[in-house]
């Protein structure tokens, strides 16, 4: 593990103390947790970024193949 200092707002370290004792774990305990779900709420809205991005370039190409498969239906259907 590495060591690093970290400043604090008075109130956050106020309510981290809190939460720590109501909750019997060390201060350092509840930090690492607290950047490990800070880190995958950062991932999961970049994912969902690159997953709107990708959906937007493809959209107009399934938009084209579905129009082309509905005219393959209607002649068959004629």
């Amino acid at each position: 593990m590495n060591a690093i200092s970290l400043k604090l707002e008075e109130f956050t370290l106020e309510e981290t103390a809190t939460i720590v004792r109501r909750e019997r774990i060390s201060r350092n305990a509840y930090i690492n947790e607290a950047i490990k779900a800070y880190n995958a709420l950062h991932q999961r809205r970049e994912l969902g970024k690159k997953l709107a991005n990708e959906s937007a370039m493809v959209s107009a190409t399934s938009l084209e193949t579905l129009k082309e498969l509905e005219q393959i239906v209607d002649l068959h259907e004629n």
